[in-house]
């Protein structure tokens, strides 16, 4: 088969504007008009709201600030390093208005993560908070970068972004905001964001500004943004609506689709700096948030988290869940506690600038187990083993052509052509993709086993795990085998109810392991059964993202090789 064409881009996208120039200043025939009385960011603990008028302003002030303060200029490196804030958004586009480039890292990462990216993309300032500070001053003079200019988005013993906005907003303007010519937002770094990466280091992946203005549009399209297609109260995205802005902003997903596509839309961001699971639901309750984009883990907390039954979730109207594949069991379970929310899957990259397929406007539902579909101006082709290209329904690396692809990674030209192959991105995932273009992952191509020459997706058990009651959590990896090669083994973190159980009997942990080996074994084939065996553990090693750090458990078993087995 040939390649497969997602539907066709059919809006003008602008080549010649920077993101807060779309974002802030700009309005295009997808994007509904926003009431004046509906805040672009809400702060999740005090509840103060922050409109577009104030947004455009404290932007400004912020570069006219920081170009006062610390002459930041074209091409200066300004690094993010915090959780997410009332002021981040404004933080990245005061950057661009300067012509800057900006580089967001995870602010769980220790002084030597953080050293790394420093360097990797050579910054000249870093916006931290006061969390991350003692981090941030660490690395900052291992890289020799002067301590003042270290800032912090709250109040502490570093000049603060709300004082900088202040002195930008009463002096004179100090800077002449970059404007670009025909065509240059497809060659202008706007963002140098690190992706995961399942091997080696992380690398810095340069984002041009039409990568997410352009990404932005294709979700629009996708998504029926501004149509009357549908009654409104059944319109997916509506001005006025509440997303919780609890994904990470330092990710690509958070980055895109909550920060920038989401405001693009009219909806207003409560901005929640971290993750707790019972107070996340008073937040949804305390602010009627609607709409949900979560990951998987978060996902599973829905579903076995008693704290669920206290709470009334009936005014959430959308669950959209990404960065790792959710099961199609999840999903069942997940429609019983959220009845009037429409619940489907995205699926993106860093290196696509965020999402390559979502699932469809007209679906209450999305596919189970699917991945969405492809989305407007994206090409696929499905390539097999050797080489040749994999019909429909047949597994084979999902490679794209898209028009938010990424430019490359900086200063890494290896690195560079094993990915970003004659215009195509190799997203390194094993997919499927259906008549209706519908995609669904099958696993990481480096994370799937060979159990005596089949093929074994750990995302597949998993999901399978996910539906015995004793499990709160799991990860799969292989475990090395004389005979078979690899096994599957389970790490598993056992649900509440269990952990009780076994603390009045502890005998009881055999028989829930026996009975988790059999529930595997009595719906999986026998190659897939857990002949590596179960362990419990605390809790599974995950990335702010949501994904498994597998290789993290697989480090673990890694030098155990079972002596024999069982034919």
């Amino acid at each position: 088969m040939s390649e497969i064409y997602g539907p066709s881009l059919e809006t003008s996208v602008p080549d010649d504007l920077t993101l807060p120039q779309f974002i802030l200043d700009s309005s295009h025939p997808l994007r509904p008009i926003r009431p004046s009385h509906v805040p672009w960011f809400i702060e999740d603990a005090g509840g103060r709201g922050v409109g577009h008028e104030e947004v455009r302003a404290r932007t400004y002030g912020l570069a006219n600030g920081l170009s006062l303060r610390f002459r930041v200029k074209e091409n200066d490196l300004v690094l993010i390093f915090s959780p997410n804030h009332i002021d981040y958004a404004a933080a990245i586009w005061a950057t661009h208005r300067l012509g800057g480039v900006v580089s967001c890292a995870n602010p769980a990462n220790n002084t030597g993560e953080l050293l790394y990216q420093l360097k990797v993309v050579n910054a000249s300032l870093i916006i931290a908070h006061s969390s991350s500070l003692h981090t941030a001053l660490g690395a900052a003079q291992a890289a020799g970068l002067p301590s003042e200019r270290v800032i912090t988005f709250d109040e502490s013993n570093h000049i603060s972004v709300d004082a900088l906005i202040q002195q930008g907003l009463r002096s004179e303007p100090n800077f002449v905001e970059r404007r670009l010519q025909k065509g240059e937002a497809k060659t202008k770094v706007a963002f140098l964001s690190f992706s995961s990466g399942t091997t080696g280091k992380p690398k810095a992946v340069a984002i041009p500004h039409y990568a997410p203005i352009v990404n932005v549009i294709q979700m629009a399209q996708q998504q029926k943004v501004n149509e009357n297609y549908a009654p409104w109260e059944e319109r997916r995205y509506r001005p006025g609506d509440v997303v919780a802005g609890v994904l990470p902003f330092f990710h690509i997903y958070g980055l895109v689709v909550v920060i920038n596509f989401m405001t693009f839309c009219g909806l207003s961001v409560v901005v929640i700096p971290k993750f707790n699971f019972t107070e996340f639901l008073e937040s949804i309750v305390r602010h009627r948030i609607s709409h949900l984009l979560l990951v998987p883990p978060q996902v599973v907390l829905f579903c076995k988290h008693p704290a669920v039954k206290n709470y009334n979730l009936n005014g959430v109207r959308l669950l959209m869940c990404g960065a790792a594949p959710l099961s199609a069991s999840l999903v069942d379970q997940i429609v019983k506690i959220m009845p009037n929310a429409q619940i489907g899957q995205g699926y993106g990259m860093t290196e696509s600038a965020a999402t390559i397929a979502m699932f469809s406007a007209d679906e209450k539902l999305g596919v189970p187990g699917g991945a969405g579909r492809l989305s407007p101006g994206v090409v696929a082709k499905v390539v097999k083993d050797d080489g040749t290209l994999a019909g429909f329904n047949e597994p084979g690396e999902l490679q794209v052509k898209i028009p938010s692809m990424a430019l490359g990674y900086l200063n890494n030209d290896e690195a560079t052509k094993e990915t970003f192959v004659n215009g195509w991105l190799r997203t390194g995932d094993e997919v499927i993709i259906r008549e209706d273009l519908e995609v669904f992952i099958v696993d990481r191509l480096k994370e799937i086993m060979k159990v005596k020459g089949f093929q074994v997706a750990p995302a597949e058990l998993e999901g399978c795990l996910h539906d015995h009651p004793d499990v709160s959590d799991t990860c799969v990896v292989p475990i090395l085998d004389s005979y078979s090669g690899e096994l599957p083994m389970a790490f598993v973190v056992l649900s509440p109810n269990a952990v009780k159980r076994i603390a009045l009997d502890p005998a009881e942990a055999r028989r829930v392991k026996v009975s988790i080996t059999k529930h595997v074994a009595d719906n999986k084939v026998a190659y897939k059964h857990l002949a590596g065996g179960v362990e419990f553990v605390d809790v599974i090693p995950k990335n702010p993202s949501g994904k498994l750090l597998r290789r993290v458990l697989r480090d673990r078993v890694r030098d155990l090789v079972r002596p024999k087995s069982k034919l």
